[in-house]
Formats: structure tokens, C-alpha cells, sequence
């Protein structure tokens, strides 16, 4: 007899990134900035002392407590998962019973329904406005309305760049008895986090990346920050080792280097800047055809005439970005990257036009 898959696997096909070797990768939102070789050097020495034939730390206490020193906070808040992919499937596998109602935001990060589903919860999904704003009086109405037991939603988002001022995120953390989970992987590159305010909720879930602004997208790298009560759960519910010895060990030595991760923070935000202000630039000189929005992370998302065909042509020229529908997400990179980017979309539009 053969095994039958059940219902909620049988649709599920591999999450599917761009494979292959591009000159300019601006697909992934990493940083493009490596460390110093200083601090590499010091990587190096504590992967020397990683002893491979043990278990590694099962609560990874002194990255925890590195990270938490990083941000100000208690390190009984902070849980260490395997990268922030884990922790969502951790947090949807200990708070939500199958039947369970999730609400999501669309758009938005696109695993938040994957792992709802694989949990076998009904999802909810509230449209945003047409700016990619979210309304907090909805999120509260819907939720109500729809019996929702956990809100997930990213901010800043990915991958519209628009974020959520902390004062509305409050209203709706005020407004609702769901728990919501908010993943803050890009607030590195804006000022509206609630981590210092974790421990001030029973129904807040921040997740944070080591991803994007920290730059060890390599080693995934992720933290949950919570009150103690539910820190206590996520702990009970994660396996037992679940973040490896070598990514402790890294982790450990990037967080004892704040100043450097704030330098490099503030590079990514004025390449951000540079490649929004050659996007304004195109939407000026190709009006209708190339539409941008303000971003808050280290991305810009821009409405674009025949994306599809742009990226296919920004690809031929060994450029890498993401294709969303009518949108392009594209990473900020070095300068002379954004201005190859730039210079593809104002020949490709060009060239369209005398054509």
C-alpha cells in the first residue's frame, strides 16, 4: 500500500529563493557590509574554542544576554531560536490549538500563512490600505469579529518598507485580548520598537533577526522577547539545542561590538537613502511607469510598468531582485550597485519608450 500524504501537505511545494552565482544580489535584504577583519579575526579564535563533540548551551544564555545588553533589556525576556523562521513555527505550535483563528496583514511576509497551515489554523487576512498602511481600529475590528486568537504582522513590513508607528501599535495591543506577534526583523533601521515595553504586555511577541542590520545572515541567528510568562512557554515548547554552538559563538562576538553594528547600521541607512533618492529620480523622469514608496528598512518597494519583463532584464544584465506582481523589492547595496540598478531601469524605460 502506499503512504498517503495528509490534506494540509499535499499544496505545500519548497520555499523557492533565486539559486545561482549574479554579479549584484540585492534579493535577500542581508547586509552587503562585511565585518572588519579586526572582528573577524576574533570569529576565528571563538570558533577555535567551539567544542564540536558537545551539545551546545540549550538557552544560548550568553548570546542572550549579549543581545539583551544590546538592546537594554532583561535577558529573562529573550529566547534564541534558529533564526526568526523557528520561533514563528515555536510560538504558532505553543499558543494556537488546531481550529485556532491567525490573522495576517496583506501584504506581508509570507511564512506567516505557511506556518499557520502547517498547524492546521483557519487564517484570516485584512487587505491593508492602498498606501500599504495598516489601520489599527481594523486589526482590532477584525480580530473581534473574527474570534482571532494570534495577530502576526511584520514592522517595519516586508515587503512594502512602510512601517507602523509605535503609538498605533500600542492601540492595538490595547485593543485586543489575541497575542500578537510582532516581527521587528528590519526596526534596526527605524525608531518605533517596543522592545523596551515587552515585559509591560501579557499579549506581545517581538521577534528580532541577526539577519539584516547585524549582518550574520550566514549562521540564522534569531531572538524572541517576551514577558517572563510567556518567555517560559516558548522555552518549554523549543527543542532542547536548538541554536547551534557556532552560531552562539558568532553571535557572541558581533554583539560585543555595538559600536560597530551601529556604525554599519548607519551606512545601510544612507545606501537606503541613496538608492530611494535614484528611484525618486526614475518616477520623476518616467511618471506612471515607476511609482516608489518612503521606506523605513533597508529595502525600497516600487511599483513598476512591466515588472515582470524588468526583472527578467535585470537578471540578463547579472542583477538580482525581487519580482512581487507589479512591485520590485531591491535591497540597498554598495553605490556603485544601486546605480547599476538605477541605470538598468532608465534604459530599460528608454528604451521602451522609443520603441
Amino acid at each position: 500500500m502506499a503512504f498517503a500524504l495528509n490534506d494540509k501537505i499535499k499544496a505545500l511545494t519548497p520555499y523557492d529563493p533565486i539559486c545561482g552565482e549574479y554579479p549584484i544580489r540585492l534579493d535577500a535584504n542581508e547586509s552587503y557590509i562585511p565585518f572588519p577583519d579586526e572582528i573577524r579575526t576574533e570569529m576565528e579564535r571563538a570558533l577555535a574554542d567551539v567544542a564540536l563533540n558537545r551539545y551546545p548551551d540549550p538557552y544560548a544564555e550568553k548570546v542572550c544576554g549579549l543581545f539583551a545588553a544590546y538592546y537594554g533589556i532583561s535577558p529573562a525576556l529573550v529566547t534564541a531560536g534558529d533564526g526568526s523562521d523557528e520561533l514563528i513555527s515555536i510560538i504558532m505550535s505553543a499558543f494556537l490549538q488546531k481550529g485556532d483563528t491567525v490573522l495576517t496583514l496583506a501584504p506581508d511576509f509570507s511564512m506567516y500563512r505557511f506556518y499557520t497551515g502547517i498547524v492546521e489554523c483557519p487564517c484570516v487576512t485584512m487587505e491593508k490600505n492602498a498606501d500599504f498602511s495598516i489601520d489599527p481600529q481594523q486589526v482590532i475590528d477584525t480580530a473581534r469579529n473574527e474570534q482571532v486568537r494570534l495577530i502576526v504582522f511584520s514592522n517595519p513590513c516586508n515587503p512594502t518598507s512602510v512601517g507602523l508607528a509605535a503609538d498605533e501599535v500600542r492601540k492595538i495591543l490595547r485593543g485586543t485580548d489575541a497575542l500578537v506577534v510582532l516581527d521587528e526583523a528590519y526596526m534596526d533601521f527605524w525608531d518605533q520598537s517596543l522592545l523596551g515595553e515587552a515585559a509591560q504586555y501579557d499579549n506581545l511577541i517581538l521577534l528580532r533577526t541577526c539577519s539584516k542590520a547585524i549582518g550574520l545572515a550566514g549562521i540564522r541567528l534569531g531572538f524572541a522577547v517576551a514577558n517572563e510568562t510567556l518567555t517560559r512557554v516558548i522555552r518549554s515548547v523549543k527543542s532542547p539545542y536548538n541554536v547551534n554552538s557556532v552560531s552562539q559563538a558568532l553571535g557572541c562576538v558581533a554583539f560585543s561590538h555595538p559600536e560597530q553594528l551601529k556604525r554599519n547600521i548607519e551606512r545601510l541607512i544612507e545606501s537606503r537613502e541613496a538608492l530611494y533618492g535614484l528611484f525618486q529620480s526614475l518616477a520623476a523622469d518616467f511618471p506612471g511607469k515607476v511609482e516608489v514608496v518612503r521606506p523605513v528598512t533597508n529595502f525600497i518597494w516600487a511599483k513598476c510598468e512591466r515588472a515582470g519583463k524588468l526583472f527578467e532584464a535585470l537578471k540578463k544584465q547579472g542583477i538580482i531582485v525581487r519580482c512581487m506582481g507589479e512591485y520590485l523589492r531591491v535591497t540597498a547595496g554598495r553605490n556603485h550597485e544601486n546605480q547599476k540598478v538605477a541605470d538598468a531601469l532608465r534604459a530599460f524605460y528608454t528604451e521602451n519608450e522609443s520603441a
